[in-house]
């Protein structure tokens, strides 16, 4: 393993729903690829391929699924994905500096009163006395690579808490996993559904939420290859409606609870195509229903969230000082919130 301190890495690394639906799809049979994860948190793209929201656009989508941020930013600029929603990270950014990528919505957010992202402690950092965020100093806290979503979080709590502690990047988040379970790492960030789902095996603690340390974070986005942007706007309005429609569907289900008992278990049952997979359905239910953060409505942007995450990352001097929200974002397509 490679260790890094918080200060250490220095030099590493119009909305959607609005717009008009054509009688006929424009854009009939037009393949595209979609990266995700195999998170709760990216169920509006599978509810919109499911219920064939993505069809009725005239797009015939696949996924392909990544273990990691990093490499789908890559992806996205190789032309091996069209689109595709994960959170910011350093590759996305200095990409789009290269101009190959741009993000154009944004998707799952923390928000006051909805059950969001955890910090965890691994059992044997927990009974040394990781207890809170606040005991975190000289710990060692998991990421994916350098400028991982995770390395963002880890980095503002410790700073919030006025704290030191050790960034280990173990690349992928099954690695994660298993590190804390393994007592290998202390401490980690995660979504609600896996940070609930280890808990609930007694195989971590919950000690804290990320809310608490960013309210409104915009954890993840909506991106394209900045060519898609600029050249192809009928075929990233077809993909921002699909998935909005899909986002709305998901939060009615399993967010607001507005639609219903029915709707709440046909959801689950469609988000357990793509998540969990391994587990029988009764098994995967309660860790998917527990999972369900707000998907951003018509994939609207929190602007003021992303350019705290620049800050961030130029802080830390991953990323250019130069580099602006302009360089990653292209604001033309959905509500910019900022």
């Amino acid at each position: 393993m490679t260790d890094f301190t918080r200060r250490g890495t220095l030099g590493m690394l119009g909305a959607a729903a609005t717009l008009p639906m054509l009688g006929a799809p424009a854009l009939a049979n037009t393949k595209m690829t979609v990266g995700a994860l195999r998170f709760t948190s990216h169920a509006a793209s599978f509810v919109a391929l499911e219920r064939g929201y993505f069809a009725e656009e005239g797009l015939d989508v696949e996924f392909r699924f990544f273990e990691a941020a990093q490499p789908m930013a890559v992806a996205i600029a190789s032309g091996d994905a069209d689109y595709a929603v994960t959170a910011i990270s350093g590759g996305l950014i200095s990409l789009a500096e290269k101009g190959a990528t741009k993000v154009i919505g944004g998707a799952l957010s923390e928000e006051q009163g909805i059950d969001g992202q955890k910090i965890l402690a691994s059992n044997a950092a927990y009974e040394a006395g990781l207890t809170s965020p606040a005991m975190l100093d000289g710990k060692s806290f998991a990421v994916t690579q350098p400028g991982s979503s995770f390395h963002y979080m880890g980095s503002k709590i410790a700073a919030a808490e006025g704290v030191s502690v050790t960034f280990r990047p173990l690349q992928k988040v099954g690695a994660i996993i298993g590190a804390m379970r393994s007592g290998q790492v202390d401490a980690w960030s995660i979504v609600p559904h896996i940070a609930k789902g280890l808990a609930g095996a007694d195989a971590v603690k919950i000690i804290g939420d990320v809310a608490d340390y960013l309210p409104g974070y915009q954890v993840t986005t909506v991106f394209t290859s900045a060519d898609n942007a600029a050249n192809e706007r009928a075929k990233t309005d077809a993909f921002l409606r699909a998935f909005s429609r899909g986002a709305d569907d998901f939060n009615a289900a399993l967010v607001d609870r507005t639609a219903g008992p029915e709707a709440d278990e046909e959801m689950v049952k469609l988000i357990h195509k793509y998540v969990y997979t391994d587990r029988p359905f009764d098994k995967a239910a309660g860790p998917i229903r527990s999972g369900a953060m707000r998907i951003n409505a018509n994939a609207a942007l929190n602007l003021a969230s992303v350019r705290d995450q620049l800050g961030w990352f130029q802080s830390e001097g991953l990323i250019k000082d130069s580099i602006t929200t302009d360089t990653l974002v292209d604001s033309s397509y959905v509500e910019i919130m900022s």
